[in-house]
Order: C-alpha cells, then sequence, then structure tokens
C-alpha cells in the first residue's frame, strides 16, 4: 500500500513502479544539469524512492524503477539495502550524492543524470551499472565493488576545472565484463588500482586532465583482454606499473604529457603494446616490463627514458639502427648495457644481423665514455681498428693500407742485410709482411737491418702489427663469448 502524504508525481511513480512501467517526467528542458525548469512536477524525494524500492509489492508483474528526468531531492540512501528490482533513473537531477554503500542491487541505470557524487564502496550489482552521459562534478567511490555486468561510463563527465582530486575510485574492484568508457572526461585522477576487469578497458577518445599529478592509476591491474586508448587524450600520469594485460594495450594516436612521469610501466606484462601515430612528451618508464610486441617509433617517446630490464619479443616498425639508438642513448640510468643487448636480440630475431652489430658496437662506444682515461684509449683503438670485432674487414683494410706503406717504402731503399754473403734476395712486400705479422716469420725480418729514419718506420709497423693483432684477438674472443 503506497504512503498516504505523496504528491501527485510520486503517487504516479509509486503506482506505476509494481507493473514496471515507465515514467517521463520532461518538460521539453531535458538538461538535468541546468537548474531551470525542475519545479514540483518533476520533484520526487529521495526517501520516497527508497521506500518504494523497499516496501512489498503485490507480485503478478515485474517490479521496476523506470523513472526519467525526474529531481530528487534529498539523500537517495540506500546503505546496505538488498534491491532485488531494476533501478532506471536517467536523466534525473540528484541534489545530493546518493549513498549506495554495501548495497546489492539487480540493475543500476543511471544515464544522462546528474549527480554531485556517488558513494558506492563494496557495492554488489548482479547486472548492468549505467553511467552513460552523466555529469558528476565530486567524486565517484567504488572501492571493493563487484559487478557481474559491465560498466558504462561513456561520455560521462567527471570532476571540474582545475581540480587534482580523485573522481573515479575504483581500487580492489571486480568487474566481470567490459569497463565501456569511450569519450569519457575526467578532470582528476581516475583509480583503478589492483582492479580486475574480464572482459576490455576501453577509453577510446577520452580525456583525462590531472596536470602535475596522476590521471590514470592501473597500477596492478589485471584485465582479461585490451585496454584500448585510441586517440586519448592525457595531462597527467598514466600509471600501469605491475598490470597484466594478456592482450593489447592501444595508445595509437594517443597524446599523454607529464613533466615527472608521462607513461609508467614498470614491471607490466603485457601482450601488445602499441604507440602507433602516439606522442608522449615527458618521461617515459619501462624498468622491468615484459611485452610480447612493443610497437613505438623513436618520435613516440619526446622525454627521457628508463629500459633497464625492459624485453620484448618484436620491436616495430622496421627501423634501422641508429634511431633506436638514440632513444637509447636518453635512458635517465646513463649507460644501461641491458636496453642495448635487448636491441639486439630484437634484431637478430627479426634477422637483421647488421643492425644488431650496429647496436653492440654502440652499446661498446657508450661504456667506453664511462671508463678511465687509459681505458678509453683502448678501447679507441679498437674502435678504430676493427670496431671492437664487430667490423672485422676493417682490420683487412689497415693491413693492406700499411702493407701498401711499407712495400712503398722499402721497395725503393732496401735494408742493408746482416750478413752480406747469407741472405735471402729483398722482397719488400714480405719483408713488411714480417714486421707485421708477430707470428709469421718469412726470413726477411732477420736477413735485413734498416737504419736511420727507416729503423724508425720498422719500428712503427712492429708495434702498428701488435696492436692490430691485439684488438683483433679481443674482437674475435668478444664475438665468440657472445655466440
Amino acid at each position: 500500500m503506497e504512503p498516504i502524504d505523496l504528491t501527485p508525481v510520486e503517487r504516479r511513480v509509486w503506482r506505476a513502479f509494481p507493473a514496471g512501467r515507465p515514467v517521463d517526467l520532461r518538460d521539453g528542458d531535458d538538461d538535468p544539469e541546468r537548474g531551470g525548469g525542475w519545479g514540483p512536477g518533476r520533484t520526487v524525494r529521495a526517501d520516497v524512492l527508497r521506500r518504494l524500492l523497499l516496501a512489498e509489492h503485490p507480485g503478478g508483474d515485474i517490479a521496476a524503477l523506470r523513472l526519467t528526468g525526474a529531481r530528487v531531492t534529498g539523500r537517495l540512501d540506500l546503505r546496505y539495502a538488498a534491491v532485488g528490482h531494476p533501478v532506471r533513473l536517467s536523466g534525473c537531477r540528484f541534489e545530493e550524492a546518493p549513498d549506495l554503500y554495501g548495497a546489492h542491487l539487480r540493475q543500476l541505470n543511471l544515464s544522462g543524470s546528474f549527480l554531485p557524487g556517488l558513494a558506492a564502496e563494496t557495492l554488489r550489482v548482479d547486472g548492468v551499472l549505467r553511467l552513460t552521459d552523466c555529469r558528476v562534478p565530486g567524486q565517484i567511490r567504488m572501492g571493493g565493488a563487484r559487478l557481474a555486468g559491465a560498466f558504462f561510463l561513456e561520455r560521462a563527465r567527471l570532476g571540474e576545472d582545475g581540480a587534482r582530486k580523485e573522481v573515479l575510485h575504483l581500487n580492489h574492484s571486480v568487474v566481470e565484463d567490459d569497463v565501456w568508457a569511450p569519450g569519457l572526461e575526467a578532470r582528476g585522477e581516475v583509480r583503478l588500482n589492483g582492479a580486475s576487469v574480464a572482459g576490455m578497458l576501453n577509453l577510446r577518445g577520452a580525456v583525462l586532465l590531472t596536470p602535475g599529478g596522476r590521471a590514470f592509476d592501473g597500477e596492478n591491474l589485471t584485465v582479461g583482454s585490451d585496454v584500448l586508448a585510441t586517440g586519448a587524450r592525457v595531462d597527467g600520469e598514466v600509471s600501469v606499473r605491475g598490470a597484466a594485460i594478456p592482450g593489447l594495450l592501444v595508445l595509437t594516436s594517443a597524446r599523454l604529457s607529464d613533466a615527472s612521469c608521462a607513461l609508467r610501466a614498470t614491471s607490466a606484462v603485457i601482450g601488445e603494446v602499441w604507440l602507433r601515430e602516439a606522442r608522449v612528451d615527458g618521461p617515459v618508464n619501462l624498468l622491468r616490463g615484459r611485452f610480447g610486441l612493443l610497437h613505438a617509433a623513436p618520435g613516440a617517446l619526446g622525454g627521457t627514458v628508463w629500459l633497464d630490464g625492459l624485453t620484448y619479443g618484436s620491436l616495430t616498425p622496421r627501423l634501422p639502427a641508429k634511431p633506436r639508438i638514440e632513444l637509447l642513448e636518453r635512458d635517465e640510468e646513463g649507460y644501461v648495457p641491458h636496453a642495448y643487448e635487448q636491441l639486439a636480440a630484437a634484431y637478430r630475431q627479426a634477422g637483421d644481423d647488421r643492425a644488431a652489430r650496429n647496436v653492440l658496437l654502440a652499446k661498446q662506444r657508450r661504456h667506453r665514455s664511462t671508463r678511465p682515461r687509459y681505458a678509453r684509449l683502448w678501447g679507441y683503438l679498437q674502435d678504430v681498428t676493427v670496431g671492437y670485432g664487430f667490423r672485422p674487414l676493417w682490420a683487412a683494410a689497415w693491413l693492406a693500407g700499411l702493407l701498401a706503406a711499407g712495400t712503398a717504402v722499402f721497395g725503393p731503399h732496401p735494408p742493408a742485410p746482416l750478413k752480406a754473403d747469407e741472405h735471402p734476395p729483398f722482397n719488400a712486400l714480405f719483408y713488411t709482411l714480417d714486421l707485421l705479422l708477430p707470428i709469421i716469420d718469412f726470413g726477411q725480418e732477420k736477413a735485413f737491418k734498416p737504419a736511420g729514419g727507416y729503423q724508425w718506420f720498422a719500428y712503427a709497423l712492429v708495434i702498428a702489427g701488435w696492436v692490430l693483432a691485439t684488438t683483433i684477438a679481443a674482437g674475435i674472443t668478444r664475438t665468440l663469448s657472445r655466440q
């Protein structure tokens, strides 16, 4: 039986409920955010709705609250309530934030409504929760909530301009379907720390603005398939530290910016990361991340990077080694050997051995800059002569050049024999080879002795031969140990 003190519009809502008939109170002004047009003919007290949902009603029909365009006065208090009927309060204007703490609902649809906030910690919904097109300047607190269906937030507008507070709190919540939020606008932090989403998280075209703070906190987030943020615009840090995303993290055409850290994916395990045509302005922290595929042009990452411990199976798009190496040189930690080894491994897996050698050569050159002066000198010698073992043809070129120089010098001016009656015929080519090659003996060096400036030139060839042989041996050892 309905209460006797109901207003005419409340009586209309009460009588429609048992049969699940919709009640539309709109009078031409359909914007719930504006204050005008919300007179007594559209006003329903929150306490009446509470009593309606918790009262016993005669059976026979499927009861449901389907109310559109109402002004709800007072606080809708359903704390710890168990509501077994579907609830749709679409296009409504709530004067106070509803309190659904610990409530258990069958289904809840607040699409197109204006809510100052929403307190719904540990809320349970057996079906779908819809906040489509809602305007919520305050906080939505849903920590520990459990939704058996999808959570819809498309085109919702959360927070206020200039606010840096948390606007959506879904920490440790469980959504057994998708979180569907394309076109979401959030002026404040969106938090899904430790949340579990069985399906996908869709943030296509979302705008998340928390300048100087964290715009999206997905630390330890678990997603069943993909996180889609194509075309998103984020001012503030995006963190997916420790997240588990077996499918795709798609940031195609997205714009991320933050002065302290624009993107943090430390220790995250992600199937594929796509940054095609994206731009990340600010530091990027990928320490210890594990990606099956990383699609990132070097120009996509505009700031410093942290790459130590990052592993990836494939790296696209296919580019020469030089622009990739330039990115490694922007690592905030300086020389990071693992980053070079991982990049070289990616090139080898793609079958580009030449690019892999270029990366490893760049690694040795970067390492050289961190060593003492005497060690840097030895490094320069190895670099110039054999490219640290990755340029073996350079050794042949040096040998050919020195051999030609020695032959040109000693050919017209052969040195005097040590023993006038015991010496082989002089051969400038093999005499120079005897000087250059420490191990091979053609009998020329022991039979002839240059004098004056030619003697100093011979000493120079001997030293050059030893340096060349030593650097070749060091390069070969390094190459064989790597294989």
